[in-house]
């Protein structure tokens, strides 16, 4: 079998799996252009330092994985209608509202890795899905499964940026696959539409000012400043997506973890305010929320209930 017809087998057995698609990469040092290095020396990471730490890593795969020849790169929808919200609730991201995209894709991921390490004696795998120093957006780029967008996410035609990636890091040749071209053209409604002005410039998001790293990833204080522009917004925030043209005509994924449990979409205000940690853990174990723990979602929750208020006068 040579390396073409290992990516056909790969893509074949991608889609028995489940993902929306598959794409593949040469494995090489994927960021020449030093784009991390500028966007951590603007200090845009915030106090996210482990992307300072592991960045050398994350620009090269085959530190993690000693002779890596290829990175396959695969999609899976999770794009779910958004329930009414009633009044005195928060706002959750999408990809949120269910159970943790992480344990829902380990298993058919690591099955593909598995496929691949078949097709010849002594290949290696290395599966990351955003947990680890893996560029996966560049990778998806480079793969050709999309393009970034002006508000750094990766899109696809026919499934928007309502998909989460998974990349498998190999030692096996595989054909890979040409780039696509940027369609974003000249629309910057994602720019355009972010609340804080995060989107400091194409592709470029600045964390300090970002909604949803503040909600799930700052462990202290937010800055004052910027409470008002939270609008609901208690875990996360979709709102450069919602503006997406690309994203107008999604289908619903068939993943039914990635639907909205009860209360999970639009969260009661008092109800997050008032839990315990015994309430949070039986309420929020297993999705995504359990990120921003308990005292940040209380935060969140007092931030939102302020915005409600104010509006309300």
């Amino acid at each position: 079998m040579n390396a073409s017809q290992h990516s056909a087998s790969i893509k074949g057995h991608a889609a028995e799996l489940g993902f929306d698609a598959c794409a593949v990469a040469r494995a090489e040092r994927i960021d020449p252009e030093h784009r991390l290095d500028e966007w951590l020396e603007s200090g845009y990471h915030a106090d996210m330092d482990w992307l300072d730490r592991t960045k050398d890593v994350r620009q090269d795969v085959g530190l993690k994985l000693p002779g890596a020849r290829s990175v396959v790169v695969v999609a899976r929808n999770y794009h779910a209608q958004r329930p009414a919200a009633e009044t005195d609730t928060g706002r959750v991201s999408r990809y949120a509202w269910g159970r943790d995209y992480h344990r829902v894709l380990r298993k058919p991921l690591r099955a593909l890795a598995e496929r691949i390490e078949s097709l010849v004696d002594g290949v290696q795998t290395y599966c990351c899905i955003d947990s680890g120093p893996v560029l996966e957006r560049f990778w998806a780029a480079r793969s050709g499964l999309g393009w970034i967008g002006k508000n750094s996410l990766v899109l696809r035609s026919g499934l928007g940026s309502w998909f989460f990636l998974g990349v498998i890091v190999t030692t096996l040749d595989i054909a890979p696959d040409a780039p696509v071209a940027d369609l974003c053209g000249a629309c910057t409604r994602c720019i355009d539409a972010c609340p804080t002005n995060a989107i400091v410039k194409p592709r470029v998001v600045d964390s300090r000012r970002c909604i949803s790293y503040h909600t799930i990833e700052n462990r202290g204080d937010i800055p004052a400043g910027l409470h008002k522009d939270f609008d609901d917004w208690v875990f996360g925030c979709d709102t450069c997506q919602e503006v997406c043209p690309w994203n107008k005509d999604v289908p619903v994924t068939n993943v039914k973890d990635f639907h909205a449990r009860p209360g999970h979409a639009h969260p009661a205000l008092e109800w997050l305010e008032e839990m315990d940690t015994e309430t949070f853990t039986k309420a929020f174990a297993g999705t995504p929320v359990m990120r921003a723990r308990l005292e940040g979602m209380k935060r969140n929750a007092s931030i939102v209930r302020a915005n409600q208020h104010k509006h309300q006068k």
